[in-house]
């Protein structure tokens, strides 16, 4: 990406979150069902949810925390500012939700059915599988009927994003200046001044360690901290307590043998002309008359499909790749329509078929045929399945008695380790700010710092602390909060105050010396070697110093420049300026659509700054809720 999406890094952003929340399908519309509960905000009338907020949030953590792995940190959404952002792309997506169903935007069912059956939790093996479907939703306290209708919003309110987005511009001067701009290159040397030499001269008496140490109590203070030992009730401590037959297995795999098998799949394309449908009678007439015309064209040439598809099809979602609706199982697409594309032969044409959507013409390019895997094939997956239910069936029957174990017996936690079919076990020191994403959440964390856990040593609830897992501990030792001793921490003052000293010194010499070279003085320096850099292209350097050295005015070179660092001072010389030649084609068209992009996204979000001016909309900042990691 070149440097002008660096520059608007905050507009690129913003975008991209929209587009993360635009796909997200867990409760977007639920506001649909928010019922009595106070709003945290409402838009033009309807209201956005606790409980839509709370998916929202638990959403992006997810999405985050997949992308970063160790480097994501909880943190981040704890304060109002990010709280509030994720209330505000709710808000923006009400909005555009609104908007897509005044401008009537048309969603197909295949549309729909495209997209769920290409969502990863709705797949077994890679296939969309019907029954996994209802059953997450089902978790979800959704129906089908309801996640489809979800979808369907997003899809529309997708089709206005993309008016917007698809539709920027990029005029060729504005390109190949900004090309030019971008690659430009400079020659430049480095030098430093350090801080490491001037710490001989840092003099930090007591007066001073002791002024900063009682300035700056909080960098010394160690929170209350406690021990425990604790018992966790999980399905994968009940797995081996879980036994499943070889008879189990065979009787499993015979009732459920079709799901152990590939259905036969078709792959094809459609042209549809598309019809309300309560359209009256006439309209009817015209649009099957219409289809009628296309499929005789059809026919003239079948070669020509795709071509044709592209002309003719009122289906923005696959016009524009000839019709090419992809492979799909029985019963994915409307009956009409999917009782049509299984009486084709590969290769052949339909006549027109009638659906809720319009009229088709479909071609049927390919057929995958299914087969069902033998039982040993499917042996330990089926035995590893029925283990796994067994345990979350133990499960739900022990949680209950895990609990009250734990609540009347509240003085240990033997028992309730023998139910769980584990041990009592010791944590190290833990504080309120050690919440992680394992055992000790922000939740656990409040349980076991409390005066009944701490002075009376009595047993937390057991709180679920990850799916199927349940957590009780008992506080075993304690520390108060505390500051610890001058004595323990003045070395760390002194070496910190001596630092902060020596810099200030190197920052003074690296200022005096870049005045002596901008006079044309020549101080002593050993600079570095020659690099050269562009604005996209600069190895480690500084970005802020990159931005000083793209700025200096390079009409005498050599041009110096300098920047504090937080080791101490660097000074750099620009030599040489090296210019853009010739800009080929295939980069003036990668450019222009990079700018495009950008363009668009800006255009997008003026028309939504827009329709939020043109709304109702309330924020209830004081309900606005912490969600635990």
């Amino acid at each position: 990406m070149f440097d002008f999406v660096h520059e608007n890094k905050k507009l690129v952003q913003i975008v991209l979150l929209l587009i993360v929340l635009s796909f997200a399908f867990w409760g977007v519309n639920s506001y649909r069902q928010s019922g009595n509960v106070e709003a945290l905000a409402t838009v033009n009338g309807t209201k956005i949810s606790s409980q839509e907020f709370d998916k929202a949030m638990r959403r992006q953590q997810g999405q985050l925390r997949q992308a970063l792995g160790e480097n994501f940190d909880a943190k981040m959404f704890e304060t109002p500012e990010a709280r509030l952002a994720i209330l505000d792309n709710l808000i923006n997506q009400r909005l555009l939700v609104e908007q897509a169903t005044a401008f009537r935007l048309i969603v197909t069912d295949e549309q729909v059915a495209g997209v769920i059956s290409s969502i990863g939790a709705f797949q077994d093996a890679g296939k969309f599988d019907k029954k996994l479907y209802e059953s997450v939703l089902a978790r979800q306290n959704l129906l089908p009927v309801q996640f489809e209708a979800q979808v369907r919003d997003e899809l529309a309110a997708q089709q206005l994003r993309d008016s917007y987005t698809q539709n920027g511009f990029a005029p060729n001067s504005t390109t190949q200046r900004l090309i030019r701009i971008n690659q430009q290159q400079r020659q430049v040397r480095a030098a430093k001044i350090l801080f490491q030499p001037y710490m001989a001269q840092a003099k930090v008496d007591v007066a001073g360690l002791k002024n900063y140490y009682e300035s700056n109590q909080k960098e010394f203070q160690v929170p209350d901290q406690v021990r425990v030992e604790y018992v966790t009730l999980s399905v994968n401590n009940l797995l081996p307590k879980a036994i499943v037959s070889d008879e189990d297995a065979r009787k499993y795999y015979d009732e459920h043998r079709n799901d152990f098998g590939i259905t036969e799949q078709r792959h094809a394309a459609h042209i549809l002309i598309s019809l309300p449908k309560e359209a009256p009678q006439a309209e009817q007439d015209a649009a099957k008359h219409k289809a009628e015309q296309v499929l005789k064209l059809v026919k003239q040439d079948p070669a020509k499909f795709a071509q044709l598809a592209k002309q003719y099809s009122q289906d923005t979602g696959s016009a524009a790749n000839g019709g090419d609706l992809g492979f799909f199982d029985r019963g994915a697409m409307t009956k009409s329509f999917d009782e049509a594309v299984f009486s084709l032969k590969q290769g052949e044409i339909s006549e027109v078929v009638r659906s809720d959507f319009g009229y088709h013409i479909i071609k049927l390019i390919a057929i995958k045929p299914g087969h069902v895997s033998e039982f040993n094939e499917k042996k330990n997956e089926i035995v590893g399945k029925l283990r796994l239910q067994k345990a979350m069936d133990m499960y739900a029957e022990l949680a209950e008695q895990f609990s009250s174990a734990v609540y009347e017996q509240s003085d240990t936690l033997k028992p309730a380790a023998q139910l769980a079919n584990g041990s009592v076990e010791q944590s190290g020191w833990l504080s309120k700010g050690d919440a992680d994403h394992g055992l000790w959440t922000v939740k656990m964390l409040q349980a076991i710092f409390t005066d009944e856990a701490i002075k009376n040593k009595r047993n937390t609830a057991a709180i679920e602390v990850a799916p199927n897992t349940l957590l009780a501990a008992r506080v075993v030792e304690y520390k108060s909060a505390s500051v610890r001793p001058l004595s323990e921490v003045q070395d760390a003052i002194l070496q910190k105050l001596s630092r902060q000293q020596a810099t200030k010194l190197a920052i003074a010499q690296g200022k005096t010396v870049l005045e002596q070279l901008q006079k044309g003085d020549k101080p002593g320096l050993q600079w570095g070697a020659v690099q050269t850099i562009s604005l996209a292209q600069h190895a480690d350097m500084d970005k802020a110093m990159v931005r000083q050295i793209f700025r200096s005015n390079v009409a005498k070179l050599p041009q110096f420049i300098g920047t504090e660092t937080a080791d101490g001072y660097m000074l750099v010389s620009v030599d040489a300026v090296n210019e853009v030649g010739s800009i080929d084609d295939a980069k003036l068209v990668r450019y222009a659509q990079e700018l495009r992009q950008l363009t668009g996204e800006e255009l997008f979000q003026s028309y939504l700054n827009d329709a939020r001016r043109q709304a109702n909309i309330k924020i209830n900042m004081p309900q606005l809720p912490a969600i635990e990691p």
